[in-house]
């Protein structure tokens, strides 16, 4: 690890590492990235994620992500990290939860969207109040998600 570079190129050198499946080389840049600026939200939370992924630790992860996602809780990159660190765990529920708190601050992030998208997030049942599987939320289910002839969703089951 060459000790001349910024942090910032140590940031980006572990996003490289990252984006390639080298977990290892990008908790090494991340980490560096960290000691040398330590009040970085950005670099604490990618650190975190970098450590949670590489290294297993998921309760120091978290802290790390979370403390980041508490400092700029404006920015949805901390929580598309966080929510990376839940599935990596395997807790789907909670990431989904992460990724709509994202969205919610920038509807139009891509990286959020399609990770949402990749996981086959479900629709709401029609009748909230109604469990997902009863009888009525699966037959106006049908209906609303049946498209017709010309391809949009049938809302009656008969022609007006």
């Amino acid at each position: 690890m060459d000790a001349s570079f910024s942090a910032e190129e140590h940031f980006r050198r572990g996003e490289e590492a990252l984006g390639c499946g080298q977990k290892e080389l990008a908790l090494e840049h991340f980490g560096a990235a960290h000691r040398l600026d330590g009040t970085s939200a950005r670099y604490r939370s990618h650190y975190g994620l970098a450590l949670g992924l590489a290294e297993r630790r998921l309760d120091r992860a978290l802290e790390l992500c979370r403390s980041a996602a508490r400092e700029e809780f404006f920015q949805p990159m901390h929580y598309l990290n966080l929510a990376r660190l839940h599935l990596a765990f395997g807790f789907k529920a909670e990431a989904i939860r992460y990724l709509r708190r994202g969205l919610m601050i920038d509807p139009d992030n891509d990286a959020i969207s399609s990770q949402l998208s990749r996981l086959g997030v479900r629709r709401r049942p029609p009748l909230v109040f109604l469990r997902r599987q009863h009888v009525l939320n699966r037959w106006i289910g049908r209906l609303i998600g049946r498209p017709n002839a010309i391809g949009e969703p049938a809302l009656l089951p008969f022609e007006v």
